[in-house]
C-alpha cells in the first residue's frame, strides 16, 4: 500500500512540476519573442524563389531579411531584376532607380581551333585541375574549355560549343556561379544596358608577339579602338578594356563599326540575345543547312 502511495505522489509531483514548467515556459516565450516583420515575408513572396546565391546571400529569405533591414538593395535579385526590384521596392515604400540586369560573358572568344600550342592532356577533365597543372595549353588566361562553368549553371542556360562556353541569355538568371566557377576568372557580370553588348573578348596581358604565338583571336593591345573611342576604350597593360559606366543605351552599330572595323584581331565580340533581323538570318541559314 505504501509504494502504491508513492507512486501516485510521485506522478502527482512530476504533473505539477511540468505544468509549472510549461506555463513558465509560454510566459518566457511571450517575454523574449521578437515580433518579424511582415514586411520580410512580403518581400519573400516578391522574389522569385530561386535560391541560387547570386544576391550574395544564403537564400531568398536571407536577401528578404536583409533588404527590410537596409543591409541589401531592392535591386539586389539578378535573378528577378527591374520587375521584382520595382516590387520589393514598393513594399518598403521607398524609390528604386533604374537598374539594368546583370549578366555573365566571356572574355576569351578562342574556339579549339583558334587555340595554339596545346598539350595533351589526361588528367582529370576539369578546367580546375587543368588550371593547377597549368601545362594543358599555351595561353595561361584563355579558356580552358572543360566546362566547369557549364556545370555549375543550374538553369541549363550555358553550355560548351567548339571549346568555349555559349550562354544562352533567354534561360539565364544572371546568378553568377558561373562566374565563381571559372579558375581563370574570364567571366565577369556585366550591366546589359541593351540586348546586346559588345565585349573585349580576351583577358590575354602579353605583347601581341607572344598573343599570336598561342591564339589566333586574342587582342594584341594595338590601341586602334582606344583612338577611336577614347570614351569607351582603354588599353592597359597590353589589353583593352570597356567602361560600362560610359556604355549607354543609346550606343548603337553607327558608333561601333569602326572600332570593329579596325580591330586586326576581331577580339571584340557581341554577347546577348541576337537582333531580330539578325536572328531570322540565322534561322534561314540552319533552314537552308538542314538536310530534307
Amino acid at each position: 500500500m505504501a509504494v502504491i502511495l508513492t507512486i501516485i505522489w510521485a506522478g502527482i509531483v512530476l504533473f505539477i512540476l511540468t505544468l509549472f514548467f510549461a506555463t513558465l515556459l509560454g510566459i518566457a516565450k511571450e517575454k523574449l519573442r521578437v515580433a518579424e516583420d511582415p514586411r520580410i515575408p512580403a518581400v519573400v513572396d516578391a522574389l522569385p524563389a530561386a535560391n541560387c546565391g547570386g544576391c550574395g546571400f544564403a537564400g531568398c529569405a536571407d536577401f528578404a531579411k536583409a533588404v527590410v533591414e537596409s543591409r541589401a538593395p531592392c535591386d539586389g535579385c539578378p535573378v528577378g531584376g527591374s520587375k521584382t526590384a520595382a516590387k520589393v521596392a514598393e513594399i518598403l515604400g521607398v524609390e528604386v532607380v533604374e537598374t539594368f540586369p546583370y549578366r555573365p560573358v566571356i572574355h576569351c572568344a578562342a574556339r579549339t581551333e583558334d587555340k595554339l600550342g596545346v598539350v595533351p592532356y589526361d588528367g582529370v577533365q576539369t578546367c580546375s585541375e587543368a588550371h593547377i597543372v597549368g601545362v594543358t595549353q599555351a595561353c595561361t588566361y584563355g579558356c580552358l574549355g572543360y566546362g566547369d562553368c557549364a556545370g555549375a549553371c543550374t538553369f541549363d542556360a550555358l553550355h560548351m560549343v567548339a571549346g568555349k562556353p555559349v550562354v544562352n541569355y533567354d534561360k539565364c538568371t544572371g546568378c553568377g556561379a558561373c562566374v565563381k566557377a571559372c579558375p581563370r576568372n574570364i567571366i565577369e557580370q556585366i550591366p546589359f544596358k541593351q540586348e546586346q553588348m559588345l565585349v573585349v573578348a580576351c583577358a590575354n596581358k602579353e605583347p601581341a608577339r607572344e598573343v599570336k604565338k598561342v591564339c589566333r583571336v586574342g587582342c594584341v593591345g594595338c590601341k586602334a579602338c582606344q583612338r577611336i573611342f577614347a570614351d569607351l576604350f582603354n588599353v592597359t597593360d597590353n589589353l583593352a578594356y570597356m567602361n560600362y559606366d560610359k556604355y549607354t543605351a543609346e550606343l548603337g552599330d553607327a558608333e561601333f563599326e569602326p572600332v570593329l572595323a579596325k580591330c586586326p584581331a576581331k577580339a571584340l565580340v557581341y554577347f546577348g540575345k541576337p537582333k531580330p533581323e539578325y536572328a531570322r538570318q540565322l534561322a534561314a541559314e540552319d533552314e537552308a543547312a538542314t538536310p530534307v
